[in-house]
């Protein structure tokens, strides 16, 4: 498959279903395909599995999915050659969700709140099992808006220390750090912490890396960070090809 089709992907609807062979729209998915998106009977959208695997259908007259017989092969986005990794303090209100949102448009792999020394926002319990379940929901619906085949991981809350044992090689963003782009080769794995910062034994042993502007807030320098690191990998590397 050409690079051609993805290109056309991007300027039609994707939804994630279960089964590429049989889609069907969940409740959800069909109200906003049909009431928000306003799409049509006889239209064509996309259909994926989460995993990088979709097709074309067609929205039949009742708001089933309808294979499309033009173009029955199931596509395949390989998984990008470098896995980026987006880990943050988690921030009161609604900040969070933005932080998953806009990390996952970006094109982020791997997202994980994590508890710091200085956190004040703690998700312990039910709470963390709760934010899980919205994260990945929101990572979804983000997903479908930016046409993106491959599903973030959204992990579960976790201490700094025990996050950072599982990296290779780790940012921490703080001010004064070196320029993300100046460190060779990049890390793959982003850390923000929360508006107090880091505690100085946190930092110890990873990449100090600042982010331009000012003194940022906390979602604020996870999307910029996002932002830079997602630039420094680009998917030139990653082809497109037919699957089964």
């Amino acid at each position: 498959m050409s690079h051609g089709s993805i290109h056309e992907l991007r300027k039609h609807p994707l939804v994630f279903v279960d089964d590429l062979h049989g889609p069907v729209l969940s409740d959800d998915d069909a109200r906003h395909v049909t009431k928000s998106l306003r799409v049509r009977p006889g239209a064509r959208l996309a259909v994926g599995d989460g995993h990088g695997r979709w097709r074309w259908v067609r929205l039949g007259e009742h708001g089933e999915l309808e294979l499309e017989l033009e173009d029955e092969t199931i596509k395949v986005e390989p998984e990008p050659v470098v896995r980026l990794t987006l880990a943050f303090a988690p921030v009161k209100g609604d900040r969070s969700d933005l932080i998953v949102q806009k990390a996952t448009e970006l094109g982020i792999d791997r997202i994980a709140p994590v508890h710091t020394s200085r956190s004040v926002v703690r998700w312990d319990g039910e709470r963390a099992t709760k934010n899980v379940v919205r994260h990945r929901r929101i990572a979804k619906e983000a997903a479908m808006q930016s046409r993106r085949t491959h599903l973030p991981e959204i992990l579960a809350m976790s201490g700094l220390s025990a996050f950072v044992e599982g990296q290779s090689a780790v940012a921490m963003a703080e001010p004064g750090g070196s320029p993300l782009g100046v460190i060779d080769p990049p890390p793959a794995c982003l850390v923000v912490g929360p508006e107090g910062g880091f505690d100085p034994a946190e930092l110890e042993n990873h990449y100090r890396v600042g982010l331009p502007g000012h003194i940022l807030r906390s979602e604020t320098a996870a999307i910029v960070g996002a932002a830079l690191m997602r630039s420094r990998f680009d998917d030139s590397q990653s082809g497109v090809s037919d699957g089964s």
